[in-house]
């Protein structure tokens, strides 16, 4: 596997999921805040929320920064792997 391919599929992946994450939390705001209360082992991220609505071009600029930089990790951790010859 290249560099850019391992970067591409991480980014691919990267957006993949993060597109289904803004889904599920527009869907279900408080089942997706009670799982990330528990992931975090209980810390209450409730204070943290503001009413704010959705919009559109601030989800494209997260997937978008996501996904170039899962393409740069990607291809640096292939391109590292390779010189460490793991």
């Amino acid at each position: 596997m290249t560099p850019l391919r391992a970067g591409s599929t991480l980014a691919i992946t990267v957006a993949v999921f993060y597109f289904a994450c803004a889904l599920i939390w527009t869907l279900a705001p408080q089942a997706s805040l009670t799982w990330m209360n528990s992931l975090f082992h209980g810390l209450d991220f409730t204070t943290m929320m503001r009413p704010r609505a959705f919009t559109w071009g601030g989800f494209l600029y997260a997937i978008v920064v996501l996904a170039i930089s899962g393409l740069a990790l990607g291809a640096f951790y292939n391109w590292l792997a390779s010189r460490l010859n793991v």
